[in-house]
């Protein structure tokens, strides 16, 4: 299946609870590298969004950020550090005997100690079950996220699939091509070798058994069917990736690779005047779809 490693989603759910907005954006990437923010408040939900996300996207960035804004405030409770309350008036009272202080503690002297007070959450349980309630949005949220950010990735997946599958017969095309200009080149140089024997069989005692074994071995060494016919399985192959329901960026990748490197071989062994142009032409066709397979997921 070819889908594109780049997309963009975003969700907003809201109750009388909360509002939970969700944003996610995908770019290329080797491999699947999940970066998340999310408010501490919910970082227990952040093995669940591992999971959702990896269920969803097999390679690419995957940047999901997740903001709350909670509507209602949960009750606070206030506690006073009495060890330390005491500590402290034994050392007021030691400072106001040597005469370095004067008068008492005031509410405000005590806020600006940290080690005085605890202010903390009061967690009832209509405050956790609250919390869980939110929990549960935030996942939702991200869900739905990440089922749009697979149609918008899917969409894309089908132009790059449209331009591939072009460029694919283009280059299938020219190798047919290719076999057949080599075909004719290959034919010209026998032909040639032939005639230059006949002309110097003259003037030399020449074997014309080893003659004969020479020209075919001069053929044989130009001859490309091997490499057509492993670049026609590559073809077939790419297909069927493809078509499968598996991700296939990275196979196509390889493929491209093998591609390109029976093309080179063929460039190399083969003999005419069109060849060498239509190994161009091949070769650019194959880098312009290996740059696509780059956005393949």
């Amino acid at each position: 299946m070819i889908k594109s490693m780049t997309g963009f989603a975003s969700v907003t759910l809201e109750d009388d609870r909360a509002a939970v907005a969700v944003t996610i954006r995908s770019l290329n990437h080797r491999y699947l590298d999940l970066q998340l923010r999310i408010p501490q408040s919910l970082g227990a939900i952040e093995s669940d969004v591992r999971a959702l996300a990896a269920r969803r996207v097999a390679r690419g960035r995957l940047e999901v950020s997740l903001s709350l804004q909670v509507r209602q405030s949960p009750g606070v409770e206030v506690e006073f550090n009495v060890e330390f309350g005491r500590a402290l008036d034994a050392a007021l009272d030691q400072a106001r005997a040597r005469g370095l202080v004067a008068g008492a503690l005031t509410p405000g002297d005590l806020l600006r100690l940290p080690q005085a007070l605890t202010i903390r959450e009061r967690q009832s349980e209509a405050d956790q079950a609250a919390a869980l309630a939110i929990a549960g949005r935030a996942r939702e949220a991200i869900e739905r996220a990440l089922v749009a950010l697979d149609a918008m990735r899917s969409r894309e997946g089908d132009d790059l699939r449209a331009d591939l599958e072009g460029r694919r017969a283009s280059v299938a095309d020219l190798v047919e091509r290719i076999a057949a200009a080599a075909d004719e080149g290959r034919g010209a140089v026998e032909r040639r070798l032939a005639e230059r024997v006949r002309e110097l069989r003259a003037d030399l005692q020449a074997d014309e058994v080893a003659v004969a074994q020479e020209i075919v071995r001069l053929a044989a060494r130009s001859d490309i069917s091997e490499e057509v016919a492993r670049f026609r399985a590559h073809v077939r192959h790419w297909a069927t990736l493809a078509d499968s329901a598996e991700p296939c960026g990275r196979k196509l990748d390889f493929l491209l690779q093998e591609m390109n490197r029976e093309v080179n071989t063929m460039g190399s062994k083969a003999d005419g005047l069109a060849v060498s142009a239509l190994i161009i032409a091949a070769k650019a066709e194959l880098e312009k779809m290996r740059e696509q397979v780059q956005n393949v997921e």
